[in-house]
């Protein structure tokens, strides 16, 4: 729902700022931190490193803002490469942040111990106490150095709610107060992506029964086979397999006070919008025959002006090809424009009937009507005339090779003196083996008539 893509986006938002000010408090901190260290070392360690994980966050910051600008949701913020790679960057930071922390506290040990030295060689009264104060700031020293490994293992195990407490006030106090900064944003990045995700699964889960109802819906209006058998001169074999879980292609065979009308289409794409779209056709063309509408010019103009209307008031670019077949003893009068009609005659010529001059894409434009023809194709017995979408003929196997028109040609005159349905398994089969094991990208319809 709009509702819950608009909150969506908010907390996208929402976390981009938040990782804008993290980012802001970090580069203070590390400046506050290089010009509190008198050896001017820290500059010239962790600048390298510190830069890099700022252009990470950069980059990590622009990705969730592209993410909120586009009109379809996130499915998962894990899918961003930049969130990875941000995540990624700041573990191998960590490890050198802990080592320069513990080269300069090391330093600051041995210039104490040279403190030491020089105290007891000039002032041997305060030996006591220099004694004192150095095992005091020695085991402090290892109490911070015991601290920082344990929260750097945390933090590598992906526990970033551990943060690292010292009181130090100087340079090394405020690189870990800055990376603490830096580690509470993470772990509240992370509690708003799994939120997010958590949101995302429910919605991924409630489009899913749509989708669901939709196909079956696409599955109920489509004819049955003993529909199919009530067809007077007529043997016809049908078979539709959707790409994904909605497919856009359309056929079917409709008979209303014995006129017989067999359709085949198929809308741009698929998914939920080119199921709906095809119930539309469907029930526009039943609409129409009920009425007895036989002119094939009024009869494309108020489809099409039907689709067009639905289709701008869903404000979809949705449209379709659709060819329309009427048969009356043993003759087709063709209109509409869709692929090629395949007809192999009995004694295995080959004939193919170009539609591009018979219509025009339905819902693309208000008005059709001057693109409307129809032509007229006799039937004798033995013949067999086949409809298809482009998922047969530009079915693709791991070679990227179309399976062609050529061959579903050959395929049909190869087995044309068996029935419609031995034709129809026959291509089905030749077409699994042609894809293999590849991936199968489009909705695949056939429809098969042989004239008895």
């Amino acid at each position: 729902p709009l509702s819950e893509q608009t909150e969506v986006r908010a907390r996208l938002i929402t976390l981009s700022g938040l990782l804008r000010d993290q980012l802001q408090e970090l580069a203070r901190s590390m400046t506050f931190a290089y010009a509190n260290n008198p050896a001017g070392n820290v500059y010239p360690r962790l600048s390298g490193a510190v830069e890099a994980f700022i252009n990470a966050l950069h980059r990590q910051i622009a990705d969730i803002d592209q993410a909120a600008q586009r009109n379809s949701p996130l499915v998962s913020l894990e899918d961003l490469p930049s969130t990875s790679r941000t995540l990624q960057i700041g573990m191998d930071l960590w490890p050198q942040v802990v080592a320069e922390l513990d080269y300069l506290l090391h330093r600051r040990i041995q210039g104490f111990d040279r403190k030491w030295r020089f105290v007891w060689g000039f002032v041997c009264v305060v030996l006591v106490g220099v004694i004192y104060l150095f095992i005091s700031f020695y085991l402090a020293v290892m109490r911070t150095v015991q601290v920082l490994a344990g929260a750097s293992q945390q933090l590598a195990t992906g526990q970033l709610d551990q943060l690292i407490v010292l009181d130090n006030t100087d340079e090394l106090g405020q690189v870990v107060r800055s990376f603490n900064h830096v580690a509470a944003a993470l772990f509240k990045a992370n509690q708003d992506i799994t939120e997010l995700n958590r949101r995302l699964e429910a919605e991924n889960l409630r489009m899913g029964a749509e989708l669901a109802v939709t196909r079956r819906l696409q599955e109920m209006i489509l004819p049955k086979e003993p529909e199919l058998q009530t067809i007077q001169g007529l043997e016809i074999a049908s078979f539709m397999q959707p790409a994904t879980e909605v497919g856009g292609d359309y056929y079917d065979v409709l008979q209303e006070g014995g006129l017989i009308k067999i359709a085949m289409g198929d809308v741009t794409g698929h998914g939920l919008e080119s199921g709906v779209l095809m119930i539309m056709v469907q029930t526009s063309v039943r609409t129409l025959l009920t009425h007895r509408e036989t002119d094939p010019v009024r009869f494309f103009t108020t489809l099409n002006r039907t689709i067009y209307e639905n289709v701008q008031r869903m404000q979809s670019d949705k449209n379709l090809t659709l060819v329309l077949l009427d048969y009356e003893d043993g003759w087709l009068r063709i209109s509409g424009q869709h692929e090629e009609l395949v007809v192999v005659r009995a004694d295995g010529r080959v004939e193919r009937i170009d539609t591009i001059d018979l219509g025009f894409p339905i819902g693309l434009e208000q008005d059709i009507t001057p693109f409307i023809a129809q032509a007229e194709l006799r039937l004798d017995s033995g013949d067999v005339v086949a409809l298809y979408t482009d998922g047969v003929t530009e079915a693709e196997n791991a070679a990227r090779q179309l399976y062609g028109l050529e061959r579903l040609c050959e395929q049909i005159r190869r087995h044309c003196q068996g029935s419609a349905r031995d034709i129809r398994e026959a291509i089905i089969d030749d077409v699994r083996h042609h894809i293999g094991q590849h991936i199968v990208y489009d909705d695949i319809t056939l429809l098969i008539m042989k004239q008895q």
